[in-house]
């Protein structure tokens, strides 16, 4: 098949562009060539920025493609933008839009395509919604080929899962850990999350590919495996070699404390407990199955982390915000303290 992907190195598309380049697919990455290093070489890249249409179109004109696959797309300008560009191009438009956007609260913590699309606590969730309603009356109004995929808590070799981090990333909290500083987690760390390996996403979403009945549907891919927050800091520290210190804070107060956006990520995603339900993917994708544990991805992510000194990014600022926070909750424990 001719393939056309929108990105195409990010945690989530590296492992889709690896397996087709393997598999022996025509695939095209359109980007700007930042991350091109890292590219099988039968991967042909179109150097360009998405942003600049008239460019594009002229550098996509007399090119047409079986998939085109959307993994930059945040807001509904830039699909009008793609469905513009890809109207006439394209059997199937794959979309990626985000778990995140589904009901917060959860009215229940089994999850489905079914489940409404409603998160009031992350414009990011709100915005993916947006995308995906923009893109449906689209195949409605005009048959234009959508196919919407949610992914979860994806990750790669090159960043562990957290629930709490700054701006730079892992690393600092990876660092705590090693450090033998105590690392804040949210809520009592018993809710339970999942967490998708990229290689195991790469295996559902390329089976979605040249299906037909795949278009003007949704579906997430999950892993169906569910851990815990202190099983995900327990195996990063047991990968570690260390002993993990946890510093219990609720997730309402950290997002009241911080300029990070943590009541988006946190209430709005990972402080709730919930599990997927892949049913709908595996019946058109019958062989999938996330082969790859929460315990071994992070052993993976780790050993992979401490081997590349590049991607151990310093970030100072969420070190010492982590010890502010701390010092807080140690303050405040000593001042609600009952004297007999």
């Amino acid at each position: 098949m001719k393939i056309l992907f929108i990105g195409g190195t990010g945690t989530i598309s590296m492992a889709i562009t690896r397996l087709l380049a393997q598999r022996g697919e025509e695939l095209y990455l359109l980007n700007r060539g930042s991350r091109t290093a890292a590219l099988p070489e039968n991967v042909e890249v179109i150097n360009g920025d998405i942003n600049d249409e008239a460019d594009i179109a002229a550098k996509l004109k007399g090119l047409s493609f079986d998939c085109v696959g959307e993994f930059i797309g945040f807001v509904p300008q830039q699909l009008q933008r793609d469905f513009r560009l890809f109207k006439d191009k394209t059997k199937q438009f794959i979309y990626i839009s985000s778990a995140s956007a589904y009901q917060k609260p959860p009215a229940s913590h089994i999850i489905t395509e079914e489940t409404p699309l409603e998160n009031p606590y992350w414009e990011y969730s709100r915005n993916k919604k947006a995308c995906e309603e923009y893109l449906m009356a689209m195949y409605r109004q005009h048959g234009f080929p959508v196919t919407i995929v949610r992914p979860s808590h994806t990750y790669d070799e090159r960043s562990v899962p957290l629930g709490v981090h700054g701006n730079g990333g892992s690393w600092q909290v990876v660092k705590r850990i090693m450090e033998g500083k105590p690392v804040i987690i949210h809520g009592d760390g018993t809710s339970l999350w999942t967490i998708t390996h990229n290689s195991d996403f790469a295996k559902a979403y390329t089976g979605l590919i040249g299906r037909k009945e795949a278009i003007g549907q949704a579906f997430h891919i999950t892993s169906d495996e569910s851990v815990t927050w202190n099983q995900i800091y327990q195996y990063i520290a047991d990968a570690l070699g260390v002993e993990l210190k946890p510093y219990y804070v609720s997730s309402q107060m950290l997002a009241d404390m911080s300029d990070y956006d943590l009541t988006g990520s946190l209430i709005g995603d990972k402080a709730n407990s919930v599990i997927f339900d892949n049913s709908k993917v595996k019946a058109l994708v019958p062989d999938f199955k996330a082969t790859v544990s929460a315990k071994e991805g992070i052993e993976r992510t780790v050993r992979n982390i401490l081997a590349h000194p590049e991607l151990q990014k310093d970030d100072p600022e969420f070190d010492r915000w982590c010890d502010e926070i701390i010092s807080l909750c140690e303050q405040a424990k000593k001042n609600c303290s009952f004297n007999k």
